[in-house]
């Protein structure tokens, strides 16, 4: 069974958070982790960023949602270091309407997630604080938060931490925050700098000490279908994303 299920999550768009679940995985990957990168976004950002054409899949997450196909048959290997994707694309968009009036309509990827053997399993929610999204947040453990060093940085946060907790009270009693990290930084920003400490005097120490900065290497990274390890490992991105895998991870075993 899973040791981890990790929502990452941010209703706004743009913040790098399939970025963040693209790189993080592949570097827990790297580090000898079995990883699983389910793609709850009807965009299949992850799918695609992972190498995935999403256009011609025969079958998705969607399929799986609705019992009309097992996981295994839908799960695709990614690569040698065990990183595998559960795919989506925008056949998913249908199932907010779909999922309305279904029995056990918050429990349909939890009951999907629960008995896989994974490490980790870490869960690339849509841009919304949808059904989907709470789909995620009941099958997960812990929530992980990417927050651009921007203007209004804060601003949806207090909806989303009520989101998280209205779940933690009537649907999963077991999730927590796993911390914030801080993304798209700019040193040379002075903006960057003040973001960076207003978001640390709001949750401090939920804060991730690693700091993910604004970088070509990273942005580009997606359209070639790589993560920033295929793409250039020597980047500062990378060497960000590598940090921070090995943050997840001694947060999540408690060390």
């Amino acid at each position: 069974m899973t040791k981890h299920i990790i929502a990452i999550l941010n209703q706004k768009g743009g913040v790098g958070k399939t970025t963040t679940t693209i790189n993080l995985a592949s570097y827990l990957a790297k580090n000898g982790k079995k990883v699983l990168v389910c793609d709850i976004d009807p965009q299949g950002n992850s799918t695609s960023g992972l190498g995935v054409d999403k256009n011609t899949l025969s079958s998705t997450l969607y399929d799986v949602l609705f019992s009309r196909a097992e996981v295994s048959n839908v799960t695709q290997k990614i690569d040698s270091k065990s990183l595998y994707l559960l795919p989506s694309n925008a056949q998913l968009a249908g199932a907010e309407v779909e999922l309305v009036n279904s029995e056990n309509r918050e429990h349909r990827l939890a009951d999907i997630l629960k008995n896989l053997d994974y490490d980790y399993i870490l869960i690339d929610c849509p841009p919304s604080l949808g059904l989907l999204t709470v789909n995620a947040l009941t099958a997960a453990h812990e929530v992980l938060i990417p927050v651009q060093a921007e203007y209004y940085a804060l601003e949806g946060l207090s909806q989303l931490l009520s989101v998280v907790q209205h779940v933690k009270q009537s649907l999963n009693p077991d999730l927590g925050i796993m911390g914030v990290v801080i993304t798209l930084y700019d040193s040379r920003n002075s903006l960057s700098e003040q973001v960076k400490k207003e978001l640390e005097n709001f949750f401090e120490d939920k804060i991730f000490e690693t700091i993910i900065p604004r970088n070509v290497k990273l942005a580009e990274a997606p359209s070639f279908g790589r993560s920033i390890i295929e793409h250039d490992k020597w980047s500062k991105g990378a060497r960000a994303y590598k940090a921070l895998a090995k943050e997840v991870d001694r947060r999540a075993n408690g060390s």
